[in-house]
């Protein structure tokens, strides 16, 4: 639990989110902008904006209500495809969180940043597969992975909307994090250009494996993308240990859903 008597992040985590807002100066001394990232232990990552701090965006209404006879279709459009995802109450991997809907935003309005036009893209914990499926719109070889029984809605999610894309088709596998990493995907065949994750990190024990699963797959040249509302003290933990292993920047921040966006990358040894 994080006390009341303490700041809310730990120090490390203070200096990748708030990277000095005007309200914080007033309480703390100023840090050069350069120090916004994890850990000024470790060569750190250049800043993403001329002032060193995370933009602040709204995520968009890219919902788009239609007339249906099913109540857990939804409707989007990014990158100019109308995209309509099936959901499923039976499993959390099945419903379309905030965290997919901020990076897929944000892959669409930056795609100068992250092009990713040919690149390999693995999602982990794709749920819906709505961030692959705007991936793979944007030119990726995209893998989806997640656990065995959301596949299925996964597979036909992403079939149905990459059908008549003029793109790469796209990959749906099963991934259980920490789990036969080196036998399903051995790194002497697979090398991803960027590593995709939303809303993989809640309140659940999955949270070692699934940092594993991090490591295993960002090696140098890799870049992770992950976006997560943050809703307990687990998941700024999280954080923390993530900002000890990579060099970590924060991308965006979506205050009204609680979103945050990062982008880490594999330290040099």
């Amino acid at each position: 639990m994080i006390s009341a008597q303490q700041p809310l992040f730990p120090i490390k985590i203070q200096s990748v989110m708030d990277c000095q807002t005007e309200e914080e100066e007033t309480r703390e001394e100023q840090r050069d902008s350069e120090n916004c990232t994890c850990s000024s232990k470790h060569e750190t990552s250049a800043p993403e904006s001329s002032s060193g701090s995370p933009v602040i965006l709204k995520i968009l209404q890219n919902w788009v209500p239609r007339v249906s006879h099913y109540f857990d279709k939804e409707h989007y459009t990014y990158v100019g495809h109308r995209i309509v995802i099936q959901e499923s109450i039976e499993h959390f991997g099945a419903v379309v969180w905030p965290g997919a809907l901020a990076l897929s935003q944000y892959l669409e309005s930056n795609q100068e940043q992250f092009n990713l036009k040919d690149k390999n893209v693995l999602e982990i914990g794709a749920g819906t597969g709505l961030v692959s499926i705007v991936a793979c719109i944007l030119g990726a070889y995209v893998t989806a992975t997640d656990l065995p029984e959301v596949l299925e809605n996964l597979s036909y999610n992403i079939s149905r909307n990459t059908q008549n894309v003029n793109t790469h088709k796209p990959e749906v596998r099963k991934l259980v994090w920490g789990e036969g990493l080196k036998e399903e995907f051995p790194l002497s065949t697979y090398h991803y250009d960027f590593v995709l994750a939303t809303d993989v990190v809640y309140h659940h024990a999955a949270l070692e494996p699934l940092l594993a699963t991090m490591v295993y797959f960002c090696k140098p040249g890799t870049v992770l993308l992950w976006a997560n509302k943050f809703r307990f003290s687990t998941d700024y933990e999280f954080l923390e240990k993530l900002c000890d292993i990579f060099n970590t920047t924060i991308l965006a921040e979506f205050p009204e859903s609680n979103v945050k966006l990062f982008k880490a990358t594999a330290r040099e040894n």
